[in-house]
């Protein structure tokens, strides 16, 4: 991902205007963080708000993006870069920031974040879902092959999500939307009983952390609310330990019901280039169908995410544990403090579900205080988690 490593500066020198030649970066404000050196830069660039971050060593600085509020279009990082390190004549020692304005641009329209999902139309017969879709070979086929059913593509690693975003525009394609998120808390945001099949092809198997896998009772809970009846959630794999995992969750003592169907070493229409590599290994490939038998009560998204009345006041930076605070369903972990100035913060944080989190950062000033860069997901623990921030943050 871009960055620019230099030699360190007097970072007073970054001030509260607009950058660059066109005047479309603007700094927001300047962040410390009270348990190091390094600092956070607020961006605003193209309707969309973002970090960048200053981390400091003994001899060189290297600026570079934040993970938790990147955006998919990576350019806007680059210019903001760019336009920042220009503006304040910074000694460049290192730059992978070029522009590379002849590649092919993104198919923004077929780009949604995931606040799009609160209240959004579905323009065709059927949708269908895949999750980790990679390079897209699947998730592409699938969409040439279904003109008339909408593929929703969730990927978490951006360059991919990137790179099909290209591969949409070239191939012209309509019926393809893709979301840079994590599919466990985007499957929270989907109407129930609305798609035909969730994709879910092989998943890292995180073996040694297993908290982070996709699969689990909650994520099998949402995927057969968010079927249709006889709608199919399918998971492939080539990994042993995942498949039987899988099974245990599928058919393990918490799930009442459920229709289960197994295949080992079936043969798909399109072989992606590591189930091709896989396949040469002899590698056995599992697939397990989980059928949708019932219809399921519409989600509930009618959840408020401001902070009221709540403003900065000296009296919370007392207040904040950095130890991780676990309740019934859910946990709040303040992780960082960032210092603005004498009258406002930025922390970040993490919260929510425990094997679905999210990782923000709260803006508090004396007249306002809100989620940078994009509220949580609306479900109900997120809300739940939310309440609580707010009781710590009300002194």
């Amino acid at each position: 991902m871009p960055h620019i490593t230099v030699n360190p500066f007097d970072t007073e020198s970054i001030k509260k205007i607009k950058y660059g030649e066109d005047r479309s970066t603007e700094v927001l404000f300047k962040a410390n963080d009270i348990f190091s050196k390094d600092e956070l830069i607020g961006i605003k660039r193209e309707n969309e708000s973002f970090l960048l971050h200053l981390k400091k060593s003994p001899d060189t600085w290297l600026l570079k993006y934040d993970k938790v509020t990147r955006p998919l279009k990576v350019n806007l990082l680059k210019q903001a870069i760019a336009d920042v390190s220009s503006e304040i004549e910074v000694e460049v020692l290192q730059s992978n920031i070029a522009i590379h304005p002849t590649k092919a641009p993104l198919a923004s329209e077929y780009e949604k974040n995931i606040e799009d999902f609160v209240d959004i139309e579905f323009p065709f017969e059927s949708v269908a879902i895949e999750v980790g879709f990679g390079s897209g070979k699947h998730l592409l086929y699938q969409a040439q092959k279904n003109p008339d059913r909408l593929f929703i593509g969730i990927e978490i690693h951006t360059p991919s999500a990137a790179q099909v975003l290209k591969q949409i525009q070239l191939l012209g394609l309509v019926n393809v939307w893709v979301v840079n998120y994590d599919a466990r808390l985007l499957l929270e945001m989907i109407p129930s009983n609305l798609c035909h099949q969730i994709f879910v092809h092989f998943p890292v198997p995180w073996d040694k952390k297993p908290h982070r896998r996709v699969i689990s009772p909650s994520f099998l809970e949402e995927s057969m609310r968010v079927l249709e009846v006889n709608g199919r959630l399918e998971l492939r794999t080539d990994s042993h330990k995942y498949f039987w995992y899988s099974m245990e969750t599928f058919l393990g003592e918490s799930v009442a019901k459920t229709a289960v169907e197994i295949r080992k070493n079936e043969a798909l229409e399109i072989t992606s280039k590591y189930e091709a590599r896989w396949l040469r290994q002899e590698k056995d490939i599992y697939d397990v169908y989980v059928t949708s038998t019932e219809e399921s009560e519409a989600r509930v998204l009618d959840f408020d995410f401001s902070f009221k009345d709540i403003i900065y006041k000296k009296e919370i930076l007392d207040k904040i544990s950095y130890k991780p605070e676990l309740f019934e369903g859910f946990f709040v972990h303040f992780e960082r403090l960032f210092k603005i100035d004498d009258d406002a913060i930025l922390i970040k944080l993490a919260f929510g579900s425990f094997d679905r989190p999210e990782h923000k950062y709260i803006y508090l000033d004396k007249s306002k205080t809100y989620y940078f860069n994009s509220n949580p997901v609306k479900t109900l623990t997120n809300y739940k988690t939310h309440l609580k921030i707010m009781e710590y943050l009300n002194v």
